[in-house]
């Protein structure tokens, strides 16, 4: 019958007092190295375990990394390309750290609660996914700095702050995108849009202004709202119901779109299949571009041409910024966490057939 090893065992084994070996396992003060190197060879000769729960107390610690989502009814949310590549580039860094990940929902324009998590001790750091740019998001996240509390925004950006960010360069990527497009041979190329409180929705709308503008499509001197045609500018909420009802109002303006890029994948699923039921033809009688480069990209009828966007390295990224930080004996939650750097990952275009100048 096997039996419990206790610290003491392991400080009479190794010499020193039970103080030393929780010092030792819980990475706490100086100490020698050769008492340190005592410490653990007993306890792995012993099969010591020290208690999660005593070993996060004396830490004053948690061990969680939290992962703040939105909560959307009727949205499978772990189902969405975007949210599950992150999730998995932040667990797979999570595991590799010795932490744990705690899944937090909340609900669109209620109380936020982030500072609740870190006096509560429910997590040691959180990245926060689908934020929008609102004065009560920026509030509450200044609050979490000031606090010196460590928080990681992804695939949101806030102008004029200095948060710690982890985006792709979503203006390049849309801009790439429109290029293709205007290579192709269209000219006149109409664009789906996300919600404007995303900043991912204000750069890809930058970059497909860029790409027309370059091409002598769009007035140089106006603004970026005001360069683009009214009818040659929609927007959705990323759903591929949005992509679908947006598929009428461009039909209005059929002989005047040769070409459509969208703000994502499922969008630009929608809008493919609002076209056919309108009775016209993806990839044959209107070009369309998607975002994302989403599994379901590569199965729609005609595939779908597509910005690859590194989800799971910016998940991956994210973990190991906060954790190297936060698990840190310099930092010890202190607020000494240094918010200020900012990622950003590039994109890549993958042409498939939905987008080929058939109207060139």
């Amino acid at each position: 019958m096997s039996h419990i090893v206790t610290r003491k065992a392991v400080a009479e084994m190794a010499g020193v007092s039970e103080a030393t070996v929780s010092r030792v396992l819980n990475n706490v003060g100086p100490m020698r190295e050769e008492t340190k190197q005592k410490v653990l060879e007993a306890a792995e000769i012993l099969g010591y375990y020290p208690n999660a729960i005593a070993q996060s107390f004396a830490r004053r610690r948690s061990g969680n990394l939290g992962v703040i989502l939105p909560y959307v009814p009727k949205v499978h949310i772990f189902s969405t390309y975007y949210f599950s590549e992150i999730l998995n580039g932040i667990g797979e860094q999570v595991r590799e750290l010795g932490y744990d990940m705690l899944l937090i929902f909340r609900k669109p324009r209620h109380e936020n609660g982030y500072m609740d998590l870190f006096r509560s001790q429910k997590v040691d750091a959180c990245i926060l996914l689908g934020t929008t740019d609102t004065p009560e998001e920026r509030t509450a996240l200044k609050a979490l700095e000031e606090a010196g509390h460590p928080f990681c925004l992804v695939n949101q950006h806030f102008e004029g702050e200095h948060f710690l960010e982890v985006d792709a360069d979503h203006e390049q990527g849309a801009y790439e995108a429109v290029k293709h497009l205007l290579n192709e041979g269209y000219r006149k190329i109409a664009f789906l849009n996300g919600p404007p409180q995303y900043s991912n929705s204000l750069d890809r709308l930058k970059g497909y202004v860029r790409a027309m503008t370059e091409a002598g499509l769009f007035n140089p001197d106006k603004s970026i709202t005001e360069a683009v045609p009214p009818e040659w500018l929609n927007s959705g909420n990323y759903s591929r119901t949005s992509g679908y009802e947006a598929a009428s109002r461009f039909f209005c303006n059929k002989d005047h779109i040769e070409a459509v890029f969208a703000a994502n994948d499922r969008m630009a699923i929608g809008l493919m299949q609002g076209f056919r039921d309108l009775g016209v033809l993806p990839g044959k009688d209107v070009a369309i571009a998607g975002y994302d480069d989403s599994d379901a990209a590569r199965i729609t009828d005609p595939p779908l041409t597509s910005v690859a966007v590194p989800f799971y390295q910016m998940g991956v990224m994210a973990a190991k910024l906060l954790l190297s930080d936060s698990g840190s004996e310099d930092s010890e939650m202190d607020g000494a966490f240094d918010h200020r750097q900012q990622v950003q990952l590039g994109t890549k275009l993958i042409v498939r057939s939905s987008s080929k100048g058939n109207q060139a």
